[in-house]
This record gives structure tokens, C-alpha cells and sequence, in this order.
């Protein structure tokens, strides 16, 4: 499978074309998300983009403008449809120089999903860390639900993952079942272990939720921050496209590895957007939507 490596000042990522995949990012020579091996399949959906839904549909079942649709429940062990329908596709290059790289797939219309859109995502390195850029463009003839986020897996130093503090401009979350992990109520984390509005350590938390009413600056911008004792550390920002993050702390059951790097998925609509309709984006034929994030070391 091809891969694009682009550089800036002290960082360098190499990108994938399976998935549009982010495989590596390091910042002066320490990873600054869970990178994955070269050639291989992508263990836990790390770096890929998340499209044309983020997170699950229950069952894979939906309801459109009063039509049933049904797409594949690739998440077996809790028959969801998970992280949409582009990220076992090889994306192509369409742009590509010494600090940046552009790729494009082209999503063909299913009975699941009978719509045609062109995806592109776009990595650029610079001084400041890198920036990502996801557009879609709906191709074909009739509006298209559409939600997307970035899947990366987080790292802050050296130290065991329980060990990171962890800081997130989030008031609320989204309660889920704890077998399926699907919605069920918002809920305020004042006064809960979800509550990372000031910089606090993880600890033994585990945490696998969408996070909600998120406080963005004057620029439109909204940041996680994630620090190592050891005094590295590493943060997300991204805008107002994505109201809502999710967290996963990558808990696995022995003898798989366990808790390697934090999740950190800013999202354009929630869990199962495509039955709730909650901040689902409605893509109109030839509209396009843009969402953008960054990743950069601290």
C-alpha cells in the first residue's frame, strides 16, 4: 500500500492510502499518536477518517427522509456499524510536496447508502504541528447524511497512560449502555470522573464516550491538552464543524495491549446521528462540507 511522508521543522508523518490513514506523527523524533506497522491492516481504526458516520449505527439500521436502510455491522461483537464506510478503501493522492499531502476516495452509491460522495482529506505540517482537513462532496442527486471525525490515538510521553493528565473544554457527556455502548441520555460532568475541564489525571478511568457543549475561544477553536509527567505532552484542536468529541481511553481485555495512547475524535454529530438526526449533516447534491483539526506538541 503507498505511503506519503511529509516533514515540517522538528515533525514528520507518514500517511497512508489505505483509510487516508494518519500512520505516524513524531515530534522531534518521539510519536506523538499510536502509529501502526507499514504494509499491515490498522489495528483499532487508528489515524483512519471516519466516514460517511463517526462512531455506531445499532444494527446497522437507519431511517432516512421515512426510508429503512440497512449497512453492514462490521463491529461483530456488538452488531453496530461502526466508523462508516470509507476507511477499507485506498484513497489516491492528489497533491503532494515536502510538507504536505492530499488524498481523495470516491464513496459509490449502495443500497445501504444510496448516495455518491468524493472525500478528500488533506495533511499539512508546519512549525506550529499538523493540520488536517476533511471535504466532502456530495456528487450525486439527492441530499446525504453525512457525519465524519479523525481517529487518533493520542500519546503524551513516556509514561503509563494512568499517568496522563488529561484536560477537555466539555460540560456534558453522552451516557451509554454498557454492553453496546449507544446513547442514552446527556448528562452534566460536574461531579463525575468525566469532568476534565481542569487538567486532572487520568487515572484508572475508563473512558469510551462522546463528550458534548464544548466551550470553543474567540477563534473559533476548541483544544484537548494530554501531558506526561515526564513534562511532554501532546494536543488536539479543532473547529465549530465538530461540536462534539469523543474520548476512548483503549481499554482491551488480556492478553492485547491495553491502554496505549487516548483517542481523541472530534465529531460532527454523535453516536448513532443517523437514527437521532441530532447535528447530522444534511448534504445537499453538489454541496460540500469542510471540517478541520490539528494536532501539535506541547
Amino acid at each position: 500500500m503507498p505511503e506519503y511522508r511529509i516533514r515540517a521543522g522538528e515533525y514528520a508523518a507518514t500517511i497512508s492510502a489505505l483509510a487516508g490513514a494518519l500512520r505516524e506523527l513524531r515530534y522531534r523524533e518521539r510519536d506523538l499518536i499510536v502509529p501502526f506497522p507499514e504494509g499491515g491492516p490498522i489495528p483499532d481504526y487508528r489515524g483512519i477518517i471516519a466516514a460517511p458516520w463517526p462512531n455506531r449505527i445499532p444494527d446497522g439500521r437507519y431511517t432516512f427522509e421515512d426510508v429503512e436502510y440497512e449497512v453492514p455491522a462490521n463491529e461483530t461483537d456488538r452488531a453496530c456499524a461502526l466508523h462508516g464506510l470509507v476507511f477499507p478503501l485506498k484513497w489516491a493522492v492528489e497533491a503532494q510536496d515536502e510538507a504536505s499531502v492530499r488524498l481523495s476516495c470516491s464513496l459509490e452509491a449502495t443500497p445501504g447508502y444510496p448516495h455518491a460522495l468524493r472525500i478528500a482529506v488533506e495533511y499539512r505540517l508546519a512549525e506550529d504541528g499538523l493540520r488536517g482537513t476533511v471535504t466532502a462532496e456530495n456528487l450525486g442527486g439527492s441530499t446525504a447524511p453525512y457525519g465524519v471525525c479523525p481517529h487518533p490515538y493520542l500519546v503524551a510521553g513516556p509514561s503509563p497512560l494512568n499517568e496522563w493528565t488529561l484536560q477537555i473544554p466539555a460540560s456534558s457527556f453522552l451516557e451509554v449502555t454498557p454492553d453496546r455502548l449507544l446513547p442514552t441520555e446527556t448528562r452534566t460532568v460536574a461531579g463525575h470522573e468525566f469532568d476534565f475541564r481542569g487538567a486532572r489525571e487520568i487515572g484508572v478511568t475508563e473512558i469510551d464516550h462522546a463528550f458534548a457543549d464544548i466551550t470553543f475561544d474567540g477563534g473559533g477553536q476548541a483544544r484537548a491538552l494530554l501531558r506526561d509527567p515526564s513534562g511532554t505532552g501532546v494536543g488536539m484542536a479543532w473547529d465549530r464543524a465538530c461540536p462534539w468529541l469523543q474520548i476512548h481511553t483503549a481499554d482491551k481485555r488480556p492478553p492485547f495491549p491495553s491502554r496505549l495512547g487516548l483517542a481523541v475524535e472530534p465529531m460532527t454529530c454523535p453516536p448513532d446521528a443517523f437514527n437521532s438526526g441530532q447535528d447530522l449533516v444534511l448534504l445537499e447534491p453538489g454541496q460540500r462540507h469542510e471540517a478541520t483539526w490539528s494536532i501539535f506538541a506541547v
